[in-house]
C-alpha cells in the first residue's frame, strides 16, 4: 500500500497535505471571520499548521476558498496555484509568485507535481468579479496521489479520476449555510462522487467550520451531521473506500 501524506483537516475546504517534504495547503481559511459575513465555529487554528507552506492551490474565488486576509497572513510572497483567469486579481492584490492553471495543466514545486481537474462550480467572485475557472487538484509524489475537489457538482470525468489510482480523496460533502446552492455535493451525492472516483480513504472536508452571523444556532445540525450522513451513504453503497472522519483542526488518523 501506498504510503500516505501527513494530512490536517483545517476546516472548511482548508487540508495540509505534507508530502515528499513539500507542503501544500488548500482553499486557506484561517482567521476567525470571512469577508465580515461568515463567522469561524471551530476551534482557532494552531499557527505552526499552516506556517512554512511551500505552495497554496485556490480552488476558485468565492471568499469561503480564496480569503485575502488569511492569503495575506501566510505572505505576499507564498507561491499560490490558481484557477486559469485568477492571477491578475492577485496580482493587484499585492501577491508576488501566482501560477495559473487550467484542467490537465501542471506545476512542479519541489518533488510534487500539482495537477488541475475540472470542477463544476461557478467561479465568479461576488459581488463585483472579476470571473474565473473553478478547478479542483491533483496533489502527487511517488509515494501517493490525493485529489482535492475544491466546490463541485458530480461530473463524468471523475470516472478518469478514479482511473489514476486515488490514495486519498478529499470531498466536500456540505457547506456554510442552511441550504445548497448548484455546483455542491450533498452527502448522498459525495458518496455517488466517490463511486466515480474510487479512493483508498476520503476526507469529508467543507463542514462544520463557518456559519453566517446571527443564525448559527438554528444550523447546529448542518454543522455535525453532514459527514456522519456521507460514511452512511458510503457504506450504503457497498463502497471499499474508508472515510476517515476528522474534526476541523485535527490531524486526519489512518488507524
Amino acid at each position: 500500500m501506498a504510503e500516505l501524506p501527513s494530512l490536517h483537516f483545517l476546516g472548511h475546504s482548508t487540508v495540509l497535505i505534507d508530502l515528499e517534504g513539500v507542503r501544500v495547503l488548500t482553499d486557506p481559511v484561517l482567521l476567525p471571520r470571512v469577508a465580515n459575513v461568515l463567522r469561524r465555529t471551530a476551534a482557532p487554528l494552531d499557527p505552526s499548521l499552516h506556517a512554512n507552506v511551500d505552495a497554496v492551490c485556490i480552488s476558485h474565488l468565492h471568499a469561503d476558498h480564496l480569503d485575502l486576509a488569511s492569503l495575506h497572513r501566510l505572505g505576499r510572497n507564498t507561491l499560490l496555484i490558481v484557477p486559469e483567469g485568477a492571477g491578475e486579481f492577485l496580482y493587484r492584490k499585492g501577491f508576488r509568485e501566482v501560477v495559473e492553471l487550467s484542467p490537465g495543466k501542471f506545476h512542479d514545486v519541489g518533488r510534487v507535481r500539482i495537477t488541475a481537474t475540472k470542477a463544476v462550480h461557478d467561479g465568479y467572485r461576488p459581488p463585483f468579479g472579476p470571473r474565473a475557472l473553478a478547478v479542483g487538484y491533483v496533489v502527487e509524489g511517488a509515494s501517493s496521489r490525493v485529489y482535492f475537489a475544491g466546490d463541485t457538482d458530480e461530473f463524468d470525468e471523475m470516472d478518469e479520476l478514479g482511473s489514476l489510482g486515488l490514495d486519498v480523496a478529499l470531498i466536500p460533502v456540505w457547506g456554510w449555510g442552511p441550504n445548497l446552492g448548484p455546483g455542491h455535493l450533498d452527502p448522498r451525492g459525495a458518496a455517488e462522487a466517490t463511486r466515480r472516483l474510487r479512493p483508498t480513504y476520503a476526507v469529508p472536508i467543507h463542514w462544520g467550520t463557518l456559519h453566517p452571523y446571527g443564525i448559527g444556532r438554528w444550523m447546529r445540525a448542518r454543522l455535525v451531521d453532514p459527514p456522519r450522513r456521507y460514511a452512511q451513504a458510503v457504506t450504503e453503497l457497498g463502497l471499499s473506500t474508508r472515510v476517515l472522519h476528522t474534526e476541523p483542526g485535527r490531524r486526519v488518523e489512518v488507524g
